[in-house]
C-alpha cells in the first residue's frame, strides 16, 4: 500500500471531473502508455482515485477523465474493508473462460444507469503496474467483470454497447433526460 500513500489523505484530494456519455473521448480507442509516461500516470492517480471513491465507483478508466491512454484504476474491496487499489497499465486479456456469467453493471460515465451484461466468467490479463512491473493476473467473478468493463473503455466501448439496441436506446434516453434535468 506504500505506493498509494496519498490514500491516507484521499478526502483532501480534488477529484478529476468524470466525462458523461456521449462525450466523444469515451468512444475513442486509447493509445498505449509508453514507459516514459509512467511518472505522469502516477501523478494522475490521486485525482483519479479521489473521483472514483467519491462517485462512488469500483473502477475508472483514463478516457473517463479525458485521457485517451490505456490504463485504468479499480478497487473492488468491500465497503468497510481496507482499500485494495489496483492500477492496470496497457492491460491485455490473454485468456477467457468458455463459461459466461451475468452481472449488473453501472458506469460513472452513465450515472444512475444499470443493466445486466454477460461476459466471460474468468480471464487472464497481462498488464504493467504503476511501478512498471509486469503482472499476470487470473481473475474471476466481480474482479473479472470489472477488468473487462474498464478494458472496454480503453477500446471506446461502453457497457450499453453490449445490450440490444432497444435496451441501449432506453438507457441512453433515460440518461439524456436526467442530464437535461440537472442543467
Amino acid at each position: 500500500m506504500s505506493t498509494f500513500k496519498f490514500l491516507e489523505d484521499i478526502d483532501q484530494i480534488a477529484p478529476m471531473p468524470i466525462l458523461v456519455a456521449p462525450h466523444p473521448v469515451l468512444k475513442q480507442v486509447a493509445s498505449e502508455v509508453p514507459k516514459e509516461d509512467l511518472e505522469k500516470i502516477r501523478s494522475l492517480l490521486p485525482g483519479m482515485f479521489s473521483a472514483m471513491y467519491k462517485a462512488p465507483g469500483i473502477g475508472l478508466a483514463a478516457p473517463q477523465v479525458g485521457i485517451s491512454q490505456r490504463f485504468f484504476i479499480m478497487d473492488i474491496s468491500e465497503k468497510d474493508a481496507p482499500p485494495e487499489p489496483m492500477v492496470l497499465i496497457n492491460p491485455e486479456i490473454v485468456k477467457e473462460s468458455e463459461e459466461f456469467s451475468v452481472h449488473e453493471e453501472g458506469c460513472l460515465s452513465l450515472p444512475n444507469q444499470f443493466a445486466e451484461v454477460e461476459r466471460p466468467e474468468s480471464i487472464v490479463v497481462n498488464y504493467i503496474d504503476q511501478d512498471g512491473k509486469p503482472v499476470n493476473l487470473k481473475a474471476s467473478g466481480l474482479l473479472a467483470t470489472c477488468i473487462q468493463h474498464e478494458l472496454d473503455h480503453l477500446d471506446g466501448i461502453l457497457f450499453v454497447d453490449h445490450l440490444s439496441s432497444l435496451k441501449r436506446n432506453m438507457v441512453l434516453r433515460k440518461l439524456a433526460k436526467e442530464q437535461k434535468r440537472k442543467r
